[in-house]
């Protein structure tokens, strides 16, 4: 399933997976906890998303019990509609961030303001995350 079927919402959804830059990844904790993080992540354009985290993160020992996911776009206001992804995650083969050209391009200021250069976020970030998204709701 793509992330943007053919419709209104699908296009909503879209623009929002292309211009947002930040989704909050929600696992589940072994005690049955859900478990939001904000993250970067890149869209593919169809139905994956890509999320690099730090290695022994709490996310990836929540993932690795229970792969279920939601991805939530967050709300800049009123008029912003709410819209949440559910789907699975697995540790991927990509890249490191600094080999991802599209990744580095749409972080870059970020980057470089927290001081870091794609070598060294991609040393710090060094566990890429792909997120199959199956079906997207709005709230």
């Amino acid at each position: 399933m793509s992330v943007d079927p053919p419709s209104a919402f699908g296009d909503r959804v879209a623009a929002r997976l292309r211009d947002d830059r930040l989704i909050w990844l929600t696992t589940v904790t072994p005690s049955g906890a859900p478990s939001p993080v904000p993250v970067w992540f890149l869209w593919d354009g169809g139905d994956s998303v890509l999320i690099y985290s730090k290695p022994k993160s709490p996310k990836l020992r929540n993932i690795a019990e229970n792969p279920r996911v939601a991805l939530h776009l967050e709300t800049h206001g009123a008029m912003d509609e709410n819209i949440v992804l559910y789907g699975t995650a697995e540790m991927a083969n990509d890249p490191p961030i600094d080999r991802v050209p599209e990744y580095v391009a749409r972080y870059a200021d970020d980057i470089a303001g927290f001081g870091w250069t794609p070598e060294s976020m991609a040393a710090d970030y060094s566990v890429p995350l792909r997120v199959t998204v199956r079906r997207s709701r709005s709230h």
